[in-house]
């Protein structure tokens, strides 16, 4: 690899701040830039001596000074849902090819260029993963699994309540991974200098359904929650019910069990259910060299498996 820096943006939120732990293992302090939209989340690394730089993706002003220095930039998707996520991922597109970066490693999701998924997500992936293309940039394209934090904290929700998950999903399978594993992911594909014009299924290591899932929790636990599938319709009710809102724009409760829109949930539990979601690869393996954890594993140390509240201030 030429002298450039591995540019890390988002370590203000869960996922970023968790690629940051694993990158600061395998890389040199020196060879690191990160980025965030919280000046406070900084701090802690540039007291170590680390190049940061505070952006805001919103507006494209400043970005290309703050990129200045790298050679690879990984961009984790923002936690907002349509034209300002798509907005905010061409400002630091734009900006990345204007300050010289040669490759950009994204956060994507599975099946994401599959116009027959109907993921409402998967839009600003594929909207992203098209312009890194056309303007003309080397690429990683990470495209992950879904977080089993967030089923492990959904099961738990259920523990509380009346003892039987509904959702959306029916029989559809999901390769569930850790969103630590998507952390590892983001900072090995950082470091890797053997991928050009890739795309990664960032997946775990088993294909279950929601069904499977429930039942590792039960063994673990000890708990006994049965699954009932239930409408799109009905999923939404119960969003409703908790409080979440439909889309990003809306208002989010603090320390809410599901920090996500439900239009995104409840599209996604669709795209689980028509099978658009079990994609089942190595490509972890391959990238980091290690076995992605079990859901059993994160059952068994729930406790560091969480959901976690919506850290982003930047919506």
């Amino acid at each position: 690899m030429s002298m450039g820096k591995l540019l890390l943006t988002g370590v203000d939120g869960n996922l970023g701040r968790q690629a940051a732990e694993y990158l600061l293992k395998i890389v040199e302090k020196d060879q690191i830039i990160f980025c965030a939209y919280d000046p406070a989340s900084l701090q802690e690394y540039a007291d170590q001596g680390i190049e940061t730089h505070v952006t805001n993706f919103n507006k494209i002003d400043g970005l290309a000074k703050a990129f200045a220095n790298a050679d690879k930039l990984a961009l984790i998707s923002m936690p907002f849902v349509g034209v300002k996520r798509q907005n905010a991922h061409k400002n630091v597109v734009d900006a990345a090819k204007e300050a010289g970066v040669k490759q950009i490693i994204y956060t994507s999701l599975v099946n994401a260029a599959d116009e027959s998924n109907p993921s409402v997500e998967k839009l600003d992936h594929v909207y992203t993963e098209d312009y890194i293309k056309s303007v003309g940039l080397d690429y990683i394209f990470l495209r992950n699994s879904q977080y089993a934090e967030a089923m492990v904290t959904n099961y738990f929700t259920y523990v509380k309540s009346d003892g039987v998950l509904k959702n959306n999903q029916g029989d559809g399978k999901m390769a569930y991974i850790s969103r630590k594993d998507c952390a590892k992911a983001v900072a090995y594909a950082l470091a890797a200098s053997n991928y050009h014009e890739a795309i990664l299924n960032i997946n775990g290591p088993e294909l279950i359904t929601m069904s499977d899932f429930i039942k590792i929790g039960n063994e673990v636990t000890g708990h006994h929650i049965a699954y009932k599938q239930i409408t799109d319709e009905e999923n939404y009710a119960i969003f409703d019910a908790m409080g979440v809102p439909r889309t990003t724009d809306g208002k989010f409760a603090e320390d809410s069990e599901a920090p996500f829109s439900s239009e995104g949930m409840v599209t996604f539990g669709q795209a689980i259910r028509l099978g658009k979601m079990d994609i089942f690869t190595d490509d972890f393996k391959k990238l980091t060299g290690q076995y992605p954890v079990t859901v059993k594993y994160m059952f068994e140390h729930v406790n560091e498996y969480q959901v976690g509240e919506r850290h982003s201030k930047d919506n």
